[in-house]
């Protein structure tokens, strides 16, 4: 069985709901057989290189006040700790996660995928480092196992991989995902936002349950 997790490591549900998803993952009979699948999805495919404060550009984005930003900013960090994550408040900027996104492609072609995006994704909400940065990036792809050079190749040159991207990105709006995190479990079941373990376990179940004969 494979599931295809549609995320953006600016996104904190996504940060969330990959930790819940893994411990539903944990608890089903079958995880042994299920593959994983991380595609890519920019929430602000527009943004620019990381400068602004994140709490004040997605407060303005969404029309709401730098209080109510923070709010849902502490909602996030509850959450997160209840999984064992660190989150800080305060020191993440906003960008552009473009780049994020084909190097993780690069690592899928490494076996190296799951690493990097975990690490992307501690950098951005645990150690609140400038994730749009390339020497960053190119520091999380080296840490994650990848080769230097290479990495670096793929960073300086913004041709590689962005076929990549862009086709998961139709791909997650062929089949009707419109935000993040996404679940696709055998492209019959779909899930949506931060479940509990327990409600991914149930839904591992069912498309198992349903998953075609071989």
């Amino acid at each position: 069985m494979r599931v295809e997790i549609w995320t953006d490591i600016a996104c904190p549900w996504c940060y969330v709901g990959r930790a819940r998803f893994d411990r539903g993952l944990a608890a089903f009979a079958h995880r042994d057989q299920v593959e994983v699948v991380h595609r890519s999805f920019e929430l602000n495919p527009e943004a620019s290189d990381g400068d602004v404060p994140i709490i004040d550009a997605v407060a303005a984005q969404y029309g709401r006040t730098r209080e109510q930003q923070v709010a849902r900013e502490e909602q996030a960090a509850a959450m997160a700790r209840e999984v064992g994550l660190g989150y800080r408040i305060g020191g993440r900027v906003f960008g552009n996660t473009f780049d994020l996104h084909r190097l993780a492609h690069f690592a899928k072609t490494r076996g190296r995928q799951t690493e990097l995006t975990d690490l992307a994704f501690r950098a951005n909400f645990a150690e609140e480092r400038s994730v749009y940065d390339r020497r960053t990036q190119h520091s999380l792809a080296v840490e994650a196992g990848l080769d230097a050079a290479e990495a670096r190749e793929v960073l300086e040159n913004p041709d590689a991989f962005a076929a990549e991207v862009r086709a998961d990105e139709r791909l997650a709006a062929e089949l009707g995902a419109t935000g993040v995190p996404f679940f696709a479990l055998n492209r019959r079941y779909g899930v949506s936002g931060v479940q509990a373990p327990e409600g991914f376990t149930r839904a591992l179940e069912q498309a198992w349950a349903d998953r075609p004969a071989a």
